[in-house]
């Protein structure tokens, strides 16, 4: 008869603790993203279009272009596109795009 009793209560006690489990199994996880997650892929895809031009350095017989923190040179491709030309503070694009960096860095006060 104890035989029986502890059999019958260990089956239950596993019941139990796996009808937990599959309760646990079913519940969100707090720690992921929310549901506004995918979102905020479809803004990032759409700015990584975006070229900046960050620096330019040239001197008599090298020129460089520093886009989105990457370092090019004349000949090279920045997304696919062309450099064709790369200038004092600007890069002109295959694509007939030209890039030039903000007016302020550019620019010297009193001149």
């Amino acid at each position: 008869m104890l035989p029986t009793k502890i059999s019958a209560l260990l089956i239950a006690f596993l019941c139990s603790t796996l009808g937990f489990s599959v309760n646990a199994a079913a519940l969100r996880d707090p720690t992921l993203p929310g549901n506004a997650s995918g979102q905020a892929d479809v803004v990032i895809s759409s700015t990584n279009n975006n070229l900046v031009l960050n620096s330019v350095v040239k001197n008599n017989t090298s020129a460089y272009a520093v886009i989105n923190n990457q370092i090019f040179t004349l000949g090279e491709r920045v997304k696919g596109v062309k450099i064709v030309g790369i200038g004092k503070d600007s890069v002109s694009l295959a694509d007939g795009r030209k890039l030039t960096m903000f007016q302020a860095i550019t620019d010297f006060k009193g001149q």
